[in-house]
C-alpha cells in the first residue's frame, strides 16, 4: 500500500491575510471511487475558490483512471492511493496528512461556494468549543435547497447564545468544516461503519466530549448527485449503520425501542432484509465496542429522533 503524496508544511499566519485572498487555515479533503469526470469537475471548482485551499484526495482504489487524471491535470493536489476502498475512513487517512487547523470535507459530486471556507474558519477560530459547522446544501442543477436543510434549520436542540446557528446533533460529512484536532480526538469516522450515515456516530462522540456543532446557513455547498450511485446499496448501508449506531451508543431501553421502530417502518423488501442481516452479523464487534452515551446526550438523541420521525430526507428507500 503506497501513497503518492508530498508532505505539506504547516502554514504560518498572522490573521490579517484572512480578510481577502488565499486563506491557509483549511484543507479540503475529498474521497472518490470510480467517478473521474465528477471528481475533475469538483477539483476545477475548488481550484478557482478565492481561499485557494490545499486539497487532499483519497482515491478509494478507482479503476477508471482517476488517479492518473488527477496527477496529470491537478499536480497541486495531494493524492493518496491506499490501494483499497476505505470508504469514509479514506477521510481519516487524509486527515493524517492535514497540517491546517480546519478540515472541509467534500465529496466528488459536491463543491464549496466561494467565501464559505473563509467564513467557516472565522467561526471556528472565534469559538473554540465549536467543533464543526455544517453548510446549507444546494442541489444542482435546479438550485433548490436539499430537503435535509429544513431538518438542519429546524433542529430541536438548544445551545449557547454564541452559536452561529441552530445546534445540531449530527452532521453531513460532505457539507461540513470541522476542527482538525477535535476530529482526531474523537477518532474520526468509525471504521466499522465504512460508509453511510457515518457522521451521526462521529457527531455523537464529539458531543459526548463537550463539543458543539452548528448549522450555519450563510455557508453553502453545492451537490450534483452522481448518476453512478447505487441508491439501493446506499439504503442497505444506511439502515445497517443506523442499527449499529443505535446498538453502539444508545442505552438499552432506547436501543430496543429504536430497533423495533425501525423494523416496523422500513420497507419490507429484499434491501431491508439484507441490511438487517448485515447488522445482526456485526453484533459481536458492536457489543464489544458498545459505549452508551451519558443521559444529557441521550436526551438530545431522543429529541432528534422525535423530530426526524416524519422527515422526508431520511427514508430508507431507493
Amino acid at each position: 500500500m503506497t501513497d503518492r503524496t508530498t508532505p505539506i508544511p504547516a502554514p504560518h499566519t498572522t490573521g490579517d491575510e484572512h480578510a481577502s485572498g488565499p486563506d491557509p487555515r483549511t484543507t479540503v479533503v475529498v474521497i472518490t471511487k470510480d467517478r473521474r469526470d465528477e471528481l475533475l469537475r469538483t477539483l476545477r471548482t475548488l481550484r478557482e475558490l478565492p481561499e485557494r485551499p490545499h486539497v487532499i484526495v483519497t482515491d478509494n482504489d478507482s479503476s477508471d483512471g482517476t488517479a492518473e487524471a488527477v496527477q496529470r491535470l491537478f499536480p497541486e493536489v495531494q493524492l493518496l492511493c491506499p490501494g483499497r476502498n476505505l470508504g469514509a475512513v479514506g477521510r481519516n487517512h487524509a486527515v493524517r496528512h492535514v497540517r491546517t487547523p480546519h478540515v472541509a470535507f467534500c465529496d466528488d459530486d459536491t463543491w464549496w461556494e466561494p467565501g464559505s471556507l473563509r467564513r467557516a474558519a472565522d467561526l471556528l477560530d472565534a469559538h473554540p468549543p465549536l467543533a464543526a459547522v455544517t453548510a446549507r446544501i444546494v442541489v444542482e442543477p435546479s438550485g433548490e435547497e436539499d430537503p435535509v436543510v429544513a431538518e438542519l434549520r429546524d433542529s430541536p436542540l438548544s445551545g449557547p447564545d454564541w452559536l452561529p446557528g441552530p445546534a445540531l446533533g449530527s452532521f453531513l460529512a460532505a457539507a461540513t468544516v470541522i476542527r482538525a484536532d477535535a476530529f482526531r480526538e474523537a477518532g474520526g469516522f468509525h471504521p466499522g461503519l465504512w460508509l453511510g450515515g457515518e457522521g451521526v456516530l462521529l457527531a455523537t462522540d464529539l458531543l459526548t466530549r463537550g463539543h458543539w456543532l452548528a448549522y450555519v446557513p450563510e455557508l453553502t455547498i453545492h451537490h450534483a448527485a452522481s448518476k453512478l450511485r447505487d441508491s439501493t446499496d446506499r439504503r442497505v448501508l444506511g439502515l445497517r449503520n443506523t442499527l449499529w449506531f443505535t446498538w453502539l451508543r444508545r442505552p438499552w431501553p432506547s436501543a430496543l425501542r429504536r430497533t423495533r421502530q425501525l423494523l416496523r417502518t422500513v420497507p419490507r423488501d429484499r434491501a431491508s432484509l439484507r441490511a438487517v442481516g448485515h447488522a445482526v452479523a456485526g453484533l459481536p464487534w458492536v457489543l464489544r465496542q458498545r459505549s452508551p452515551v451519558p443521559a444529557p446526550i441521550e436526551a438530545r438523541l431522543v429529541a432528534l429522533e422525535e423530530a426526524r420521525r416524519h422527515s422526508t430526507a431520511r427514508r430508507y428507500v431507493g
